[in-house]
């Protein structure tokens, strides 16, 4: 049975890879936007991932642009953004669809699993979470309005490690 770390993914670079190069860590997996009203978030993402990297997390970056094109940049203006704005040193995937008839496949499997009112579907909007635990599985489902380092996201992550 093929699971969340056999999709095949690419990094910002353009590199092959999946979410297996981060098997048995907390993955919080976070579609980002540079031009969002939401983008400071990346402040705490990436205390997130100073905080908790070295206990076996890690927050894993994918552009989107499918939420009032507000991430129209190619590759390389992405990960200056990221660097240069926010000191950015999680990993970065490449520009990805989250919804609509195009949406990877990745997201295929994320967007079944509800959040905690029992909501599945669609990415409502840039930096929707989705909290997968070492073994494979989304654990939570957190949606964009909702600070990185909210009280809820910290525990769910801390209980993980």
């Amino acid at each position: 049975m093929a699971t969340l770390y056999d999709i095949p993914l690419r990094t910002l670079a353009g590199e092959p890879t999946t979410l297996g190069t981060w098997r048995e860590k907390a993955v919080l997996v976070v579609n980002v936007a540079s031009q969002c009203g939401l983008t400071p978030q990346y402040t705490g993402l990436e205390r997130l991932q100073k905080a908790y990297g070295e206990r076996g997390f890690t927050v894993v970056g994918i552009p989107c642009n499918q939420f009032a094109g507000q991430e129209p940049g190619t590759a390389e203006e992405i990960a200056a953004f990221c660097s240069t704005s926010y000191g950015v040193s999680f990993p970065l995937l490449e520009k990805t669809e989250v919804n609509g008839e195009n949406r990877h496949p990745l997201y295929t499997e994320l967007t079944a699993v509800p959040d905690a009112e029992g909501a599945a579907g669609d990415v409502q909007w840039n930096f929707e979470k989705f909290l997968i635990d070492a073994d494979g599985r989304v654990v939570a489902r957190i949606r964009p309005g909702t600070d990185p380092e909210a009280p809820e996201v910290v525990a769910a992550i801390e209980a993980l490690l």
